[in-house]
């Protein structure tokens, strides 16, 4: 391979803002594994954020970018799997699997689609210079013709269209708007464009803390919600507490210990088959490998606010932040039926636009 641009390339990052800026470039947040694509004639290589190859895991998308790419280019994008009329991140996770036979099997029955937002580099020239507005226009000229399963993102400079974006896509799967500063360069592993992105609030079951890589302080809280039969269903944690604050919740949540997992909801964690029948802390596995995932657990007795973005299934999507304590809320009160549910949007209608 021999490119004016050679991987691997950081992608660009954004940072988090509260509404969208105004005179910006302005694209939808894709939810799906980010990835850079290097083509050079028949080789290929899927870099990605972290810079290490996704090839292998999508043997599928190699070959649908061999025939809709140009034969010597460089793309950012997103890669993601469409289930109906959304995307569908649980079906992404399971594609990433050591095993040959299973990567192949999953190829064929939950196929991955390529979007394309950016590009980086085109026959023997860089583009990395380029202001984004021409990097732009040059992207959709070069795919002007590329088929599904590969698309060139809808991209608009119209503020109001990208205010509209952000509240249909959100029924597609997606979840929020990126902008864009129109004249700048490529800048990798730099967060130069902004994110906005849906926040929710909801009551959730305080039911175990893991400990902080540095010690015996709070590194995350456990957070549950019960279902329609009364189980108490693991939905993800919060975290991202100042060192202080860390320390204070180890106190505060001292009565609430227990001396074992006996009695506790999720006393069945460590056996595999017991996930299948509720959602509880995750065991060991290929995502997380000797990561220590043990935890203390804690009487579900205290209530606490947290922020979220959207949902994935029955889980958070991503960490959820803390908002308060709810001492005036029952933990029985904390149901998934508090849960905001967006309206549903047809993902082709967003690849079609």
């Amino acid at each position: 391979m021999d490119l004016p641009v050679m991987p691997p390339v950081k992608p660009m990052l954004a940072k988090l803002a509260g509404r969208i800026p105004p005179g910006m470039h302005y694209e939808a947040k894709w939810d799906g594994f980010r990835a850079i694509v290097f083509r050079d004639g028949d080789e290929i290589e899927l870099g990605s954020r972290t810079g290490k190859p996704l090839t292998r895991y999508f043997p599928e998308l190699v070959a649908a970018l061999l025939a809709n790419l140009p034969p010597r280019c460089v793309v950012d994008g997103e890669i993601v799997i469409v289930r109906g009329d959304r995307l569908d991140f649980d079906a992404l996770l399971e594609r990433i699997h050591p095993a040959d036979s299973r990567v192949r099997m999953l190829a064929g029955t939950t196929p991955a689609s390529f979007i394309a937002f950016d590009l980086l580099a085109l026959g023997d020239r860089s583009l990395m210079n380029a202001p984004q507005r021409e990097r732009r226009a040059a992207l959709t000229e070069a795919l002007r013709d590329a088929a599904d399963p590969v698309f060139t993102a809808p991209a608009t400079d119209d503020l109001d269209v990208a205010q509209e974006w952000f509240q249909q896509y959100e029924g597609a799967g997606l979840d929020g708007v990126v902008a864009k500063p129109p004249g700048l360069g490529y800048r990798p592993d730099e967060r130069v464009m902004v994110k906005v992105k849906h926040e929710r609030t909801a009551d959730c079951v305080v039911a175990g803390l893991r400990h902080h890589k540095t010690g015996p302080v709070v590194g995350s809280l456990l957070l549950g919600l019960y279902d329609t039969t009364g189980r108490l269903q693991h939905v993800g944690v919060c975290s991202a507490f100042p060192m202080r604050r860390r320390e204070e919740l180890m106190t505060e949540l001292a009565p609430l210990r227990m001396p074992s997992l006996e009695g506790h909801p999720w006393a069945a964690w460590v056996d595999e088959a017991a996930h299948a029948r509720s959602r509880m802390p995750g065991a060991p596995s290929r995502w997380t490998g000797t990561k220590d995932l043990s935890w203390v657990p804690l009487r579900p007795e205290r209530v606490v606010e947290v922020a979220y973005d959207h949902m994935q299934g029955d889980r958070f999507r991503h960490t959820a932040q803390f908002r308060r304590w709810r001492p005036d809320r029952e933990p029985e009160q904390c149901k998934y039926a508090q849960l905001e549910e967006p309206v549903s949007y047809d993902l082709r209608q967003v690849l079609g636009g």
